[in-house]
């Protein structure tokens, strides 16, 4: 399966960067339970991003939970080397990579090396980066074009203002999904839908709640 097969129109993703690691289990479960079909996993080096985030280790073990209710897993590879990573995440559960154009020559080849390891791939571009940039290396062939509505490397950042028209921008300059990352949240996911995402991951907009059923169903909602 692909993205195309996962999609449905529209995907909110929760962010596990922005969970309780005391509960992670629990709290997979509870939003598998409530509809959730594709989670956000940011991988982060050190290096690219200042903080090293979660690894392999993690998404070994949530794999098979979400895989058992039909979930796919989204990487997003905030690093220096996409390429050393592919091979560890699809032997531990990922699904799909999402490499930056920041760090990498020749983009289509990267593309097709997630691929011969039967992964989706997505292409990201930070907000200092020309929408163009992105765009042009999303159209290579990725199955999303990232957004950055935040610098990356940490949770819970406001929303930047200036990232709707990138959105909307984005939107008619590829032929994927585009999907947005970064303080998206219930006072404004309708907004970013409406500028034209696909795909919203949403961390702390989520996980800050205690209730995530709750919070997830009425971020739902908020689309309809």
């Amino acid at each position: 399966m692909a993205w195309r097969e996962w999609v449905r129109t529209v995907e909110i993703e929760p962010s596990i960067y922005a969970a309780d690691f005391t509960r992670l289990g629990d709290q997979i479960q509870s939003l598998l339970n409530a509809g959730v079909r594709v989670f956000h996993f940011d991988v982060g080096d050190g290096h690219f991003i200042p903080p090293v985030t979660i690894g392999p280790i993690v998404l070994r073990s949530i794999a098979p939970m979400i895989h058992r209710m039909d979930g796919r897993i989204d990487c997003h590879l905030m690093v220096d080397n996409p390429l050393h990573h592919f091979e560890e995440i699809a032997a531990f559960g990922g699904d799909s990579v999402t490499f930056h154009v920041e760090v990498v020559d020749d983009v289509g080849a990267v593309l097709a090396q997630a691929r011969e390891h039967g992964l989706g791939a997505g292409v990201a571009f930070n907000p200092g980066t020309p929408v163009e940039v992105g765009a042009e290396a999303a159209n290579l062939g990725a199955d999303l074009c990232l957004c950055m509505s935040i610098e990356p490397g940490y949770s819970g950042q406001e929303f930047l203002e200036e990232s709707y028209e990138r959105i909307a921008q984005t939107r008619e300059l590829v032929d994927c999904f585009v999907q947005v990352d970064g303080g998206v949240n219930l006072d404004n996911i309708r907004k970013v839908r409406e500028a034209g995402a696909d795909l919203m991951i949403v961390g702390a907009g989520i996980f800050s709640h205690e209730d995530l059923p709750r919070v997830y169903r009425r971020l739902v909602q908020a689309l309809a």
